[in-house]
């Protein structure tokens, strides 16, 4: 608590829109950020002040209370200009920050890889160039925290053309990088392994689904390596991570966790991240996935969707899956699932073989299990059913392998000449 920056939140309520909680994910974010949420304030306007985004009087009245709170960064719940940054900081004896900045700066706390890495930069860089004479005035109030990871202030003092420079010599690097995934999504194209791609807003718990997934489907020891980052909080993991999992069937699939949405999520991430995120694009089929006890539910379910649509260029259908159900107090919440809609617990486990065998269904069609034989000559067909598909009580003779194997019905004619029966289940 000692060691953490002391922030006031602010945000502006304007007639006839509704911000249910906004303030107290404002306040996550800050959590996020390694910030603590002092106090917060709300002013009922009928529109933003282009000088100070609230009214001046309320402007001095944050001054104050930055005085008697001893608030070292004051938090503003939306986009701020540099005008406005550098306005509001004429008044304040505090470093302001927006929303955007405070996304910009967990992400950056939270970016791994090399690639995560330039993007955040990208975004901060983006987001700093309109308002260099704002932020050095903040960056040199405090000269660290909440808001100033990444590009630094030596950085921000670079003049304009530099920092196009460098915002240019970043996009290069990304689109090395991008060479290098897209070369990775056509070799995936080619094998046929379909791509099952998990969105949601954030903390939604899709880390921790994929991370069950895993378990599904390698040894104990396998999935431990394979296991993705997953924790209770805002922005948990920013990168795209890809795990190939086997279906019901045998046919082996992708899944992708993608980077969590979230309400105003700053333009120039979604830019930045384009190329990771638009793996959503050539996903086969799209699980959403939501927190069923989620406050507000609706709106960020609307959120993540509106997201989506942004992104994609085509038809791709979705699966609605609704998760930790293990957590649900109300009797009166349904959850009984079906074709459309799955409902699970990521954490325990709970439906995952009812979502593997729904996403098999989406992706793949109906199946069924038939005997086969297959002759000596033909046992390459074998060896392929074997890594492939789902198959059971094997045995050779001299002739050829009898077995059972699980088939989809689009693949019956293709090995018709193989079948001596369907088995009943």
């Amino acid at each position: 608590m000692e060691d953490k920056e002391r922030c006031l939140l602010i945000a502006v309520q304007l007639s006839g829109e509704e911000e249910e909680n906004d303030m107290e994910e404002l306040e996550q974010l800050v959590e996020a950020a390694d910030g603590v949420a002092i106090s917060s304030i709300v002013q009922n306007r009928q529109s933003i002040d282009n000088r100070y985004y609230v009214g001046q009087g309320k402007v001095e009245e944050i001054a104050n209370y930055v005085k008697e709170l001893e608030i070292d960064t004051i938090v503003f719940n939306d986009e701020l200009s540099g005008s406005q940054i550098r306005n509001i900081e004429e008044v304040v004896d505090a470093k302001v920050i927006d929303r955007t900045n405070l996304i910009l700066d967990i992400f950056a706390k939270r970016a791994l890889t090399k690639e995560g890495q330039l993007q955040v930069e990208l975004a901060q860089l983006k987001y700093s160039l309109p308002r260099l004479i704002g932020l050095n005035k903040n960056l040199s109030r405090l000269g660290g925290g909440i808001g100033t990871r990444g590009p630094g202030e030596q950085k921000l003092e670079l003049d304009r053309r530099r920092i196009k420079e460098k915002i240019s010599d970043i996009q290069s690097e990304l689109n090395e990088l991008g060479k290098v995934r897209e070369t990775k999504r056509k070799k995936r194209m080619k094998d046929q392994v379909p791509i099952i791609s998990i969105v949601g807003y954030t903390n939604a718990g899709k880390s921790t689904l994929l991370n069950s997934l895993v378990e599904s489907e390698y040894s104990e020891e396998e999935a431990e390596n394979k296991k993705v980052f997953a924790e209770d909080m805002l922005f948990a993991t920013l990168e795209t991570e890809l795990r190939r999992v086997r279906l019901p069937g045998g046919r082996r699939a992708v899944f992708s966790d993608t980077v969590g949405f979230i309400k105003k999520l700053p333009t120039q991430i979604v830019e930045a991240f384009k190329g990771t995120l638009e793996e959503i694009k050539y996903a086969d089929l799209i699980i959403h996935l939501i927190d069923i006890n989620d406050e507000n539910l609706q709106q960020h379910k609307e959120t993540t969707t509106k997201l989506v649509e942004k992104i994609i260029d085509k038809d791709i259908p979705v699966l609605t899956v609704y998760n930790k159900v293990d957590k649900i107090i109300s009797d009166k919440v349904t959850t009984v699932s079906t074709n459309d809609i799955i409902y699970i617990s990521a954490k325990n486990k709970y439906n995952i073989e009812l979502l593997l065998e729904t996403v098999d269904y989406k992706i793949n069609g109906e199946k069924h299990k038939y005997s086969l034989k297959i002759s000596n000559k033909y046992l390459k067909d074998y060896y392929w059913l074997y890594e492939n598909r789902y198959t059971e009580n094997v045995e050779f003779d001299g002739d050829g392998v009898n077995f059972d194997a699980v088939l989809y019905d689009n693949e019956t004619t293709q090995f018709k000449d193989y079948i001596t029966g369907e088995k009943n289940e």
